[in-house]
Protein backbone atom coordinates (compact mmCIF):
# COMPACT_ATOMS: atom_id res chain seq x y z
CA UNK A 1 0.00 0.00 0.00
CA UNK A 2 1.25 3.10 -0.54
CA UNK A 3 1.82 5.87 1.62
CA UNK A 4 -0.90 8.01 0.42
CA UNK A 5 -3.33 5.25 0.61
CA UNK A 6 -2.44 4.86 3.93
CA UNK A 7 -2.62 7.54 5.20
CA UNK A 8 -6.16 8.50 3.60
CA UNK A 9 -7.25 5.51 5.33
CA UNK A 10 -5.39 6.55 8.90
CA UNK A 11 -7.27 10.15 8.37
CA UNK A 12 -10.56 8.66 7.43
CA UNK A 13 -10.34 10.91 4.22
CA UNK A 14 -13.26 10.08 1.95
CA UNK A 15 -13.96 11.12 -1.21
CA UNK A 16 -13.84 14.35 -2.92
CA UNK A 17 -10.71 14.38 0.24
CA UNK A 18 -7.91 12.14 -0.70
CA UNK A 19 -3.91 12.38 0.55
CA UNK A 20 -1.37 13.25 -2.10
CA UNK A 21 1.49 13.41 -0.87
CA UNK A 22 3.42 12.58 2.35
CA UNK A 23 6.73 14.20 3.86
CA UNK A 24 8.91 13.06 6.44
CA UNK A 25 11.55 15.30 8.05
CA UNK A 26 13.65 13.17 10.15
CA UNK A 27 15.88 15.65 11.80
CA UNK A 28 12.32 17.64 13.09
CA UNK A 29 10.85 14.23 13.66
CA UNK A 30 7.84 15.04 11.73
CA UNK A 31 5.45 13.72 9.01
CA UNK A 32 3.47 16.08 7.03
CA UNK A 33 0.23 14.86 5.36
CA UNK A 34 -1.11 16.87 2.23
CA UNK A 35 -4.39 16.45 1.30
CA UNK A 36 -6.06 17.84 -1.40
CA UNK A 37 -10.04 17.37 -2.87
CA UNK A 38 -11.03 15.98 -6.69
CA UNK A 39 -11.22 18.54 -9.50
CA UNK A 40 -14.43 20.46 -10.12
CA UNK A 41 -15.72 19.30 -6.82
CA UNK A 42 -19.11 21.48 -5.70
CA UNK A 43 -19.41 22.31 -2.06
CA UNK A 44 -22.05 23.13 0.37
CA UNK A 45 -22.24 26.65 1.56
CA UNK A 46 -22.23 26.42 4.98
CA UNK A 47 -25.30 28.35 5.80
CA UNK A 48 -27.37 27.71 3.57
CA UNK A 49 -26.09 24.18 2.06
CA UNK A 50 -26.47 25.32 -1.55
CA UNK A 51 -23.82 23.56 -3.50
CA UNK A 52 -21.59 25.72 -5.17
CA UNK A 53 -18.46 25.45 -7.41
CA UNK A 54 -15.13 26.41 -5.44
CA UNK A 55 -14.46 30.38 -5.73
CA UNK A 56 -11.30 30.28 -3.97
CA UNK A 57 -9.15 28.43 -1.89
CA UNK A 58 -7.27 29.86 1.92
CA UNK A 59 -3.81 29.52 2.37
CA UNK A 60 -2.52 26.17 3.52
CA UNK A 61 -3.35 25.23 6.59
CA UNK A 62 -1.75 22.36 8.93
CA UNK A 63 -4.30 20.15 11.52
CA UNK A 64 -2.47 18.01 14.26
CA UNK A 65 -3.19 14.55 13.96
CA UNK A 66 -2.14 11.52 16.09
CA UNK A 67 0.98 10.48 16.36
CA UNK A 68 3.06 7.82 13.47
CA UNK A 69 5.06 6.11 16.00
CA UNK A 70 6.99 8.87 17.40
CA UNK A 71 7.08 11.29 15.00
CA UNK A 72 4.67 14.26 15.47
CA UNK A 73 2.18 14.22 12.73
CA UNK A 74 0.16 17.29 10.85
CA UNK A 75 -2.39 17.18 8.19
CA UNK A 76 -2.26 20.25 5.58
CA UNK A 77 -4.18 21.46 3.33
CA UNK A 78 -5.92 24.58 1.35
CA UNK A 79 -9.87 24.94 2.36
CA UNK A 80 -12.23 25.91 -0.52
CA UNK A 81 -14.78 28.71 -0.46
CA UNK A 82 -17.67 28.99 -2.57
CA UNK A 83 -19.71 32.09 -2.88
CA UNK A 84 -23.05 31.47 -2.41
CA UNK A 85 -25.80 34.03 -3.91
CA UNK A 86 -27.59 34.15 -0.43
CA UNK A 87 -24.86 34.33 2.37
CA UNK A 88 -21.50 35.70 0.33
CA UNK A 89 -17.72 34.16 0.17
CA UNK A 90 -18.07 31.35 2.74
CA UNK A 91 -15.02 29.04 3.72
CA UNK A 92 -16.95 25.18 3.61
CA UNK A 93 -16.35 22.63 6.48
CA UNK A 94 -13.55 20.10 6.46
CA UNK A 95 -14.59 16.65 7.77
CA UNK A 96 -11.50 15.51 9.26
CA UNK A 97 -11.86 18.69 12.57
CA UNK A 98 -14.13 21.04 14.03
CA UNK A 99 -14.51 24.43 12.96
CA UNK A 100 -12.37 26.73 14.81
CA UNK A 101 -9.59 23.72 15.95
CA UNK A 102 -6.08 23.12 15.01
CA UNK A 103 -6.75 19.17 15.67
CA UNK A 104 -8.44 16.68 13.91
CA UNK A 105 -10.58 15.04 16.05
CA UNK A 106 -9.35 11.97 16.44
CA UNK A 107 -6.42 14.19 18.32
CA UNK A 108 -9.07 16.60 19.50
CA UNK A 109 -10.65 12.87 21.35
CA UNK A 110 -7.54 11.74 22.43
CA UNK A 111 -6.99 15.12 24.27
CA UNK A 112 -9.61 15.30 26.01
CA UNK A 113 -9.64 11.69 26.94
CA UNK A 114 -5.76 12.42 28.62
CA UNK A 115 -7.65 15.54 30.11
CA UNK A 116 -9.99 13.49 31.80
CA UNK A 117 -7.30 11.66 33.59
CA UNK A 118 -4.66 14.47 34.77
CA UNK A 119 -4.57 17.96 34.70
CA UNK A 120 -3.82 20.70 31.51
CA UNK A 121 -0.36 21.04 32.01
CA UNK A 122 0.22 17.42 32.57
CA UNK A 123 -1.77 16.29 29.15
CA UNK A 124 -0.18 19.41 27.18
CA UNK A 125 3.29 17.40 28.65
CA UNK A 126 2.34 14.01 27.69
CA UNK A 127 0.72 14.86 24.21
CA UNK A 128 3.59 17.46 23.00
CA UNK A 129 1.01 20.64 22.71
CA UNK A 130 1.09 23.79 24.55
CA UNK A 131 -0.91 24.58 27.37
CA UNK A 132 -2.80 27.14 26.05
CA UNK A 133 -3.95 24.50 23.43
CA UNK A 134 -4.93 22.07 25.63
CA UNK A 135 -6.80 24.84 27.67
CA UNK A 136 -8.43 25.38 24.32
CA UNK A 137 -9.42 21.82 23.98
CA UNK A 138 -10.93 21.83 27.11
CA UNK A 139 -12.57 25.13 26.40
CA UNK A 140 -14.87 23.69 23.09
CA UNK A 141 -15.28 20.68 25.00
CA UNK A 142 -17.38 22.05 27.33
CA UNK A 143 -19.00 25.02 25.17
CA UNK A 144 -19.81 22.32 22.30
CA UNK A 145 -21.39 19.88 25.46
CA UNK A 146 -23.55 22.56 26.95
CA UNK A 147 -24.62 23.19 23.14
CA UNK A 148 -25.84 19.60 22.58
CA UNK A 149 -27.27 19.20 26.08
CA UNK A 150 -30.98 18.98 26.08
CA UNK A 151 -33.81 20.78 28.57
CA UNK A 152 -35.16 18.01 30.84
CA UNK A 153 -36.68 18.14 33.82
CA UNK A 154 -34.41 17.12 37.45
CA UNK A 155 -36.41 15.71 39.72
CA UNK A 156 -34.00 15.97 42.77
CA UNK A 157 -31.91 19.03 42.68
CA UNK A 158 -28.86 19.58 45.38
CA UNK A 159 -27.94 23.24 45.98
CA UNK A 160 -24.18 24.13 48.04
CA UNK A 161 -21.20 26.28 47.62
CA UNK A 162 -18.13 25.61 46.72
CA UNK A 163 -15.01 28.06 48.15
CA UNK A 164 -13.13 29.35 45.12
CA UNK A 165 -10.05 31.00 46.97
CA UNK A 166 -9.48 32.46 50.31
CA UNK A 167 -11.80 34.36 52.27
CA UNK A 168 -15.35 34.94 51.15
CA UNK A 169 -15.15 34.28 47.61
CA UNK A 170 -17.21 31.18 46.56
CA UNK A 171 -19.17 29.60 43.79
CA UNK A 172 -22.95 28.14 44.12
CA UNK A 173 -23.02 24.63 42.38
CA UNK A 174 -26.34 23.27 41.78
CA UNK A 175 -26.37 19.22 41.00
CA UNK A 176 -28.95 16.74 39.67
CA UNK A 177 -28.53 14.58 42.93
CA UNK A 178 -29.75 10.92 40.39
CA UNK A 179 -27.44 11.62 37.87
CA UNK A 180 -24.48 12.88 39.78
CA UNK A 181 -23.61 15.96 37.97
CA UNK A 182 -23.20 19.56 38.46
CA UNK A 183 -25.77 21.38 36.15
CA UNK A 184 -25.16 24.91 37.15
CA UNK A 185 -21.95 27.06 38.87
CA UNK A 186 -22.57 30.43 39.73
CA UNK A 187 -20.95 33.44 41.03
CA UNK A 188 -21.41 33.89 44.65
CA UNK A 189 -23.80 32.08 47.31
CA UNK A 190 -26.45 35.00 47.06
CA UNK A 191 -29.92 35.15 46.33
CA UNK A 192 -28.28 36.48 42.86
CA UNK A 193 -26.25 33.42 42.15
CA UNK A 194 -29.35 30.82 42.31
CA UNK A 195 -31.63 32.74 40.90
CA UNK A 196 -29.60 32.39 37.29
CA UNK A 197 -30.38 28.70 37.57
CA UNK A 198 -33.56 28.91 38.40
CA UNK A 199 -34.39 31.71 35.76
CA UNK A 200 -32.71 29.38 32.99
CA UNK A 201 -35.54 26.77 33.30
CA UNK A 202 -39.00 26.43 31.81
CA UNK A 203 -42.23 26.89 33.78
CA UNK A 204 -42.29 22.60 32.95
CA UNK A 205 -38.91 22.15 34.33
CA UNK A 206 -39.65 24.62 37.56
CA UNK A 207 -43.22 22.41 38.50
CA UNK A 208 -40.94 18.93 37.34
CA UNK A 209 -39.14 19.54 40.80
CA UNK A 210 -39.75 17.02 43.00
CA UNK A 211 -37.20 18.12 46.07
CA UNK A 212 -34.41 20.21 46.71
CA UNK A 213 -31.73 19.65 49.16
CA UNK A 214 -29.91 22.17 51.27
CA UNK A 215 -28.72 23.90 53.79
CA UNK A 216 -30.24 26.52 55.72
CA UNK A 217 -28.29 29.41 54.19
CA UNK A 218 -31.05 32.16 54.05
CA UNK A 219 -30.09 33.67 49.96
CA UNK A 220 -30.40 29.69 48.73
CA UNK A 221 -33.40 29.54 50.29
CA UNK A 222 -35.36 32.73 49.47
CA UNK A 223 -34.36 32.22 45.67
CA UNK A 224 -35.70 28.55 45.90
CA UNK A 225 -39.25 29.76 47.68
CA UNK A 226 -39.04 32.74 44.92
CA UNK A 227 -39.00 30.02 42.25
CA UNK A 228 -40.33 26.91 42.96
CA UNK A 229 -43.88 25.94 43.02
CA UNK A 230 -45.06 24.90 46.39
CA UNK A 231 -41.85 25.08 47.48
CA UNK A 232 -42.02 24.68 50.88
CA UNK A 233 -42.84 21.07 50.66
CA UNK A 234 -39.88 20.02 48.54
CA UNK A 235 -37.21 21.59 50.34
CA UNK A 236 -35.22 19.41 52.51
CA UNK A 237 -33.29 20.72 54.77
CA UNK A 238 -29.63 18.52 54.48
CA UNK A 239 -28.86 16.01 56.89
CA UNK A 240 -25.39 16.43 56.35
CA UNK A 241 -25.11 20.19 57.13
CA UNK A 242 -27.56 20.04 60.13
CA UNK A 243 -25.09 17.63 61.76
CA UNK A 244 -21.95 19.61 60.67
CA UNK A 245 -23.71 22.31 63.16
CA UNK A 246 -23.86 19.65 65.39
CA UNK A 247 -20.58 18.70 65.66
CA UNK A 248 -19.46 22.44 65.51
CA UNK A 249 -21.19 23.05 68.69
CA UNK A 250 -20.02 19.58 69.84
CA UNK A 251 -16.33 20.87 69.52
CA UNK A 252 -17.57 24.44 70.90
CA UNK A 253 -18.56 22.72 74.31
CA UNK A 254 -14.95 20.61 74.34
CA UNK A 255 -12.80 24.05 73.79
CA UNK A 256 -14.83 25.46 76.37
CA UNK A 257 -14.38 22.84 78.91
CA UNK A 258 -10.94 21.99 77.68
CA UNK A 259 -9.57 25.67 78.87
CA UNK A 260 -11.79 25.10 82.17
CA UNK A 261 -9.89 21.63 82.99
CA UNK A 262 -7.02 23.30 81.66
CA UNK A 263 -6.92 25.84 84.37
CA UNK A 264 -7.64 23.42 86.97
CA UNK A 265 -4.24 21.02 85.87
CA UNK A 266 -6.30 18.49 84.39
CA UNK A 267 -5.44 17.81 80.82
CA UNK A 268 -8.46 14.79 80.52
CA UNK A 269 -9.48 16.06 77.13
CA UNK A 270 -6.21 16.95 75.70
CA UNK A 271 -5.66 15.70 72.38
CA UNK A 272 -9.45 13.74 71.87
CA UNK A 273 -10.89 16.19 69.39
CA UNK A 274 -11.70 14.37 66.57
CA UNK A 275 -12.92 11.46 68.95
CA UNK A 276 -16.63 13.28 69.82
CA UNK A 277 -16.88 14.31 66.21
CA UNK A 278 -16.50 10.42 65.25
CA UNK A 279 -20.01 8.35 65.04
CA UNK A 280 -19.91 5.79 67.55
CA UNK A 281 -19.85 3.09 64.93
CA UNK A 282 -16.70 4.86 63.46
CA UNK A 283 -14.36 5.07 66.86
CA UNK A 284 -11.40 3.71 65.81
CA UNK A 285 -11.09 0.56 67.60
CA UNK A 286 -7.35 2.24 69.78
CA UNK A 287 -9.29 5.02 71.64
CA UNK A 288 -12.44 3.50 72.45
CA UNK A 289 -11.29 2.73 75.78
CA UNK A 290 -9.93 5.49 76.76
CA UNK A 291 -13.11 7.11 75.39
CA UNK A 292 -15.65 5.08 77.62
CA UNK A 293 -13.74 6.21 80.40
CA UNK A 294 -14.00 9.67 79.61
CA UNK A 295 -17.93 9.26 79.18
CA UNK A 296 -18.30 8.17 82.56
CA UNK A 297 -16.24 11.36 84.23
CA UNK A 298 -19.55 13.32 83.66
CA UNK A 299 -18.22 15.42 81.35
CA UNK A 300 -20.14 18.47 79.38
CA UNK A 301 -18.40 17.11 76.59
CA UNK A 302 -19.77 13.88 77.13
CA UNK A 303 -23.17 15.04 77.20
CA UNK A 304 -23.02 17.12 73.76
CA UNK A 305 -21.76 13.91 72.13
CA UNK A 306 -24.69 12.40 73.59
CA UNK A 307 -27.10 14.70 72.39
CA UNK A 308 -25.18 14.85 68.78
CA UNK A 309 -25.72 10.82 68.98
CA UNK A 310 -29.40 11.32 69.60
CA UNK A 311 -30.01 14.27 66.91
CA UNK A 312 -28.22 11.39 64.06
CA UNK A 313 -30.75 9.15 65.15
CA UNK A 314 -33.76 11.33 63.82
CA UNK A 315 -33.27 10.01 60.38
CA UNK A 316 -33.18 6.17 60.79
CA UNK A 317 -36.87 6.38 61.24
CA UNK A 318 -39.19 4.90 58.43
CA UNK A 319 -42.12 6.95 59.70
CA UNK A 320 -42.46 11.56 59.94
CA UNK A 321 -44.30 11.12 63.09
CA UNK A 322 -41.96 9.05 64.98
CA UNK A 323 -39.53 11.44 63.26
CA UNK A 324 -41.08 14.50 65.07
CA UNK A 325 -41.68 12.81 68.23
CA UNK A 326 -38.11 11.38 68.64
CA UNK A 327 -36.99 15.48 67.62
CA UNK A 328 -39.27 16.60 70.04
CA UNK A 329 -37.84 14.39 72.92
CA UNK A 330 -33.91 15.64 71.85
CA UNK A 331 -35.32 19.47 72.12
CA UNK A 332 -36.31 19.22 75.41
CA UNK A 333 -33.23 17.49 76.62
CA UNK A 334 -31.06 19.53 74.22
CA UNK A 335 -32.60 23.40 75.70
CA UNK A 336 -32.40 21.60 79.46
CA UNK A 337 -28.54 20.92 78.57
CA UNK A 338 -26.90 24.22 80.33
CA UNK A 339 -24.68 23.95 76.80
CA UNK A 340 -25.08 26.99 74.92
CA UNK A 341 -23.48 25.86 71.54
CA UNK A 342 -26.33 23.09 71.64
CA UNK A 343 -29.07 24.97 72.45
CA UNK A 344 -28.61 27.07 69.95
CA UNK A 345 -28.56 24.73 66.85
CA UNK A 346 -31.76 23.06 68.95
CA UNK A 347 -33.40 26.81 68.69
CA UNK A 348 -32.42 26.92 64.47
CA UNK A 349 -33.33 23.37 63.86
CA UNK A 350 -37.11 24.07 66.27
CA UNK A 351 -37.27 26.99 63.65
CA UNK A 352 -37.27 25.00 60.85
CA UNK A 353 -38.64 21.36 61.47
CA UNK A 354 -40.99 21.44 58.64
CA UNK A 355 -38.06 21.54 56.40
CA UNK A 356 -36.35 18.85 57.94
CA UNK A 357 -39.11 16.68 57.98
CA UNK A 358 -39.51 17.07 54.93
CA UNK A 359 -36.49 14.52 54.48
CA UNK A 360 -39.52 11.71 55.22
CA UNK A 361 -41.43 13.13 52.36
CA UNK A 362 -38.77 12.91 49.71
CA UNK A 363 -35.53 11.36 50.89
CA UNK A 364 -32.63 12.70 49.67
CA UNK A 365 -29.50 14.52 51.01
CA UNK A 366 -26.83 16.55 49.64
CA UNK A 367 -24.43 13.54 49.64
CA UNK A 368 -24.19 13.55 45.77
CA UNK A 369 -22.86 17.12 46.30
CA UNK A 370 -20.84 16.54 49.01
CA UNK A 371 -19.25 14.07 46.70
CA UNK A 372 -18.89 16.50 44.02
CA UNK A 373 -17.59 18.52 46.00
CA UNK A 374 -15.14 16.27 47.19
CA UNK A 375 -14.05 15.76 43.81
CA UNK A 376 -14.16 19.74 42.55
CA UNK A 377 -11.43 20.00 45.38
CA UNK A 378 -9.08 17.30 44.17
CA UNK A 379 -9.70 18.91 40.64
CA UNK A 380 -8.48 22.10 42.52
CA UNK A 381 -5.73 20.79 44.10
CA UNK A 382 -4.49 19.03 41.44
CA UNK A 383 -3.73 21.92 39.16
CA UNK A 384 -2.36 23.67 42.02
CA UNK A 385 -5.27 26.18 42.38
CA UNK A 386 -7.09 28.22 39.73
CA UNK A 387 -5.99 31.97 39.43
CA UNK A 388 -8.90 32.58 37.18
CA UNK A 389 -12.50 31.98 37.98
CA UNK A 390 -13.65 31.43 34.85
CA UNK A 391 -11.21 28.92 34.13
CA UNK A 392 -11.99 26.81 37.44
CA UNK A 393 -15.42 27.01 35.94
CA UNK A 394 -14.76 25.19 33.23
CA UNK A 395 -12.94 22.64 34.47
CA UNK A 396 -16.16 21.74 37.22
CA UNK A 397 -18.32 21.21 33.97
CA UNK A 398 -15.10 19.43 32.30
CA UNK A 399 -15.24 16.86 34.83
CA UNK A 400 -18.44 17.04 36.50
CA UNK A 401 -21.03 17.83 34.05
CA UNK A 402 -21.98 15.00 32.52
CA UNK A 403 -22.04 16.62 29.07
CA UNK A 404 -21.00 14.90 25.73
CA UNK A 405 -17.82 16.13 25.38
CA UNK A 406 -16.51 14.77 21.97
CA UNK A 407 -16.61 16.00 18.56
CA UNK A 408 -19.18 14.05 16.77
CA UNK A 409 -17.31 14.18 13.35
CA UNK A 410 -14.92 11.45 15.19
CA UNK A 411 -16.16 7.60 15.94
CA UNK A 412 -15.12 6.74 19.20
CA UNK A 413 -13.24 3.66 18.80
CA UNK A 414 -14.56 1.59 21.69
Amino acid sequence: MLDTELYTHLLGLTAPWKVVQVTLQQAEQRVDVWAEHEPATRFPCPVCGLLLPVYDHTPVRAWRHLDSCHYLTFLQAALPRVACPQHGVRQTPVPWAVAGSRFTCPFEYRVIRTLRATDVQGAAGLLRISWDQTWGVMERAVARGQRRKRRRVIRHLGVDEKAVGRGQDYFTLVTDLIRSTVEYVGDGRTTESLDGFYQRLTARQLAGIEAIALDMWQPFLRSTLDHVPDAAQKIVFDRYHIMKHMNEAVDGVRKAEHRRLGAQGDDSLKGTKYWWLFAEENLPARHRERFALLQRLHLKTARAWALKEMLRDLWHYRRRGWAAKHFADWYQWAVRSRLPPVRRVASMLKGHLDNVLTYFDHRITNAVSEGLNNKIQAIKHNAFGYRNREHFRIAILFHCGGLDLFPRTHKKAG
